[in-house]
């Protein structure tokens, strides 16, 4: 298939769908100003050679949501999306209006923190943590004398977000296997699919059925697997097929 017969067949897909679960991982923002991992210039690529971080546009907090991240809400809005995955810590999906109930980070989320006893997640603001006073808060972080605790449980607070080491949150890990396991559709939006336990997420779909879409601009060890490879820019391939989507689902009705 060429691209066009590639995008109106993954429209046609999640049209016809009654559960399509979105993976997404750093690729999906990259396109927001926000550097991917294993790229050229990705994090890890520049740290394996002893470089320092590439610099983004804007600070993390700054950064807006992209065409990618609002076409997911689009689908969201047409009750075709069932749930999404997401590996990025960087609050974008949430930021575009993906519901909490529709959204398991798997990595965390940069302005959230989360209590160890009850599992509630909050804002640093209103789990009343300061963090130039009290620290980053990891679950590494030294536990200090007066530090603000759980206001739900008075457990403790550690920041969201999943350093390597850390165990995988997980209620969001369980959800994800739930929703994979049932879906007719599986989408995966700007990852290359090599972080485990996370990525496997599509051996999961694929093992259950589902048609398995990938949209990512590096290769995947998933690759000779997928029902649709697409190697483009996602901020421009997924806008396209939710805009089909649209026109199929409004011709039908």
């Amino acid at each position: 298939m060429d691209l066009q017969e590639k995008i109106e067949t993954c429209a046609k897909w999640i049209a016809e769908s009654e559960r399509i679960v979105v993976f997404t991982g750093a690729g999906i923002s990259t396109e927001s100003g926000l550097p991917d991992f294993r790229g050229p210039d990705g994090l890890w690529t520049r740290r394996d050679k002893g470089l320092p971080p590439p610099k983004t546009t804007k600070p993390w907090h700054m950064i807006e949501p992209n065409p990618a991240h609002y076409a997911l809400v689009e689908l969201q809005d047409m009750n075709k999306l069932d749930f999404v995955i997401s590996q990025n810590v960087d609050n974008l999906h949430y930021k575009s209006g993906i519901k909490l109930e529709k959204l398991a980070e798997l990595h965390g989320n940069m302005t959230l923190m989360k209590c160890l006893q009850c599992n509630k997640k909050m804002t640093f603001e209103d789990a009343g943590w300061d963090q130039e006073k009290w620290g980053k808060g990891y679950r590494t972080s030294r536990i200090r004398k007066g530090q603000p605790a759980c206001p739900n449980c008075g457990g403790r607070l550690i920041n969201s977000i999943v350093n390597f080491g850390d165990p995988l949150p997980q209620e969001d890990l369980r959800n994800s296997i739930v929703h994979t396991e049932k879906c007719d559709v599986f989408l995966v939006i700007g990852s290359s699919l090599v972080v485990y336990p996370a990525a496997e997420m599509p051996a999961i779909a694929y093992r259950a059925g589902a048609k398995l879409i990938i949209i990512n601009k590096g290769d995947t060890p998933y690759d000779n697997r997928a029902d649709i490879r697409i190697s483009e820019n996602v901020a421009e391939i997924v806008p396209s097929i939710v805009e089909k989507v649209k026109q199929i689902i409004s011709k039908n009705s």
